[in-house]
């Protein structure tokens, strides 16, 4: 295992230069970039703030806004903002500079701005960690019962039913549930029971303890089942299957025959082996939810996290807070598969990635 790790952590390095590689190459040949986006906002008149990786430079009135958003675009203000973005340098010299900074974690300051990337996504990520963790959690802790007693109960009218409905969640996206539930819970057009801003209520540091669980509960209790609902379906239904691919085996078979009770087999034989597939997902489903699962969810909730950081700096051309994102992303995502594969190892003793390897 040792060997298989090693491998894997050497394979990280130029499995995220070529995610970034190729990202970055994509995006030289997008249009709208942050030095058209400024540009088109002085043809209309209006003043930007913007922010190099250095230092900060106001166009929004005084020297320059107000008397630059009235006159003509000329190329010496074009050639400022590509020497103030760092597009005055050839793509190449730019990308090894990032990489070479990205190394370190440096990864600048935002283009729009006046603040550190890091920062910002350290600002940002308790609110995402916190969907994905409970989402991550209720899915886990409903799905996996109610998946064994599906396999247990197959062919019955519970399962029949049960399995109409979580298709149904699985055809229902996250957002069209979100506005559903807003509509009926949170003060839409039937009950307001439920806050939609936010995490905490502005008084939350005035409550005692007990309030601020509550008030937390109340306001996390929405986005959490927006999130979790597509996903608990697909894992209830991954978590039956793959017990009944286990019951159909030999081993149950012959410990039914030494006269083991049904729910001895379940328990102790065909558990471990058909939770393999589950549990070895959690780390990607947990990432999964972080980065990309809350995008929409934190829109629509007025959530301040990392995905609607993300859709506001994709939509806004701020390419530092872009890449830092899918670089800390890709970095995670490659790491926590290495960490399923080790926790497959742990549960079934039997499964030997050197072999494999070798």
């Amino acid at each position: 295992m040792k060997a298989y790790i090693i491998c894997r952590l050497a394979l990280i390095v130029p499995t995220v230069f070529g995610i970034l590689l190729a990202n970055f190459f994509i995006i030289q040949f997008a249009p709208g970039g942050p030095v058209e986006r400024i540009i088109a906002r002085y043809a209309s008149g209006s003043g930007i703030r913007s922010y190099n990786n250095a230092d900060s430079h106001d166009y929004d009135g005084g020297q320059t806004g107000a008397r630059r958003g009235t006159e003509s675009i000329n190329s010496a203000l074009v050639r400022e903002l590509e020497i103030q973005f760092g597009f005055d340098k050839p793509a190449y010299a730019r990308f090894f500079k990032m990489t070479w900074d990205y190394l370190r974690f440096n990864f600048g300051r935002s283009y729009y701005r006046n603040e550190r990337v890091l920062n910002i996504i350290i600002e940002k990520l308790p609110v995402s960690l916190s969907l994905a963790f409970w989402s991550t959690a209720v899915m886990y802790l409903a799905a996996i019962p109610l998946g064994i007693y599906k396999a247990v109960r197959d062919g019955t009218q519970f399962d029949a039913w049960s399995s109409v409905t979580m298709n149904i969640f699985c055809a229902i996206p996250g957002f069209i549930l979100a506005v559903l539930l807003i509509v009926l819970f949170a003060g839409g057009s039937y009950f307001n029971i439920f806050p939609i801003r936010g995490l905490v209520s502005a008084n939350w540091h005035d409550l005692n303890l007990w309030d601020r669980i509550m008030d937390y509960l109340r306001h996390i209790t929405l986005p959490v089942i927006c999130m979790a609902l597509s996903g608990f379906a697909v894992l209830t239904m991954l978590t039956k299957n793959s017990f009944m691919d286990e019951l159909g085996k030999l081993y149950v078979m012959t410990a039914r025959s030494k006269g083991l009770t049904e729910r001895t087999i379940l328990l102790r034989h065909v558990f471990r082996n058909a939770m393999l597939i589950v549990i070895s997902g959690f780390p990607l489903t947990f990432l999964s939810m972080l980065f990309t699962g809350s995008m929409l969810i934190e829109v629509i909730f007025s959530l301040d996290g990392i995905g609607l950081l993300g859709f506001q700096s994709v939509s806004g051309r701020d390419y530092p807070i872009v890449f830092a994102a899918l670089y800390i992303y890709t970095l995670m995502g490659l790491v926590l598969k290495l960490i399923s594969d080790i926790i497959l190892t742990m549960i079934d003793p039997r499964i030997n990635f050197d072999t494999v390897h070798a």
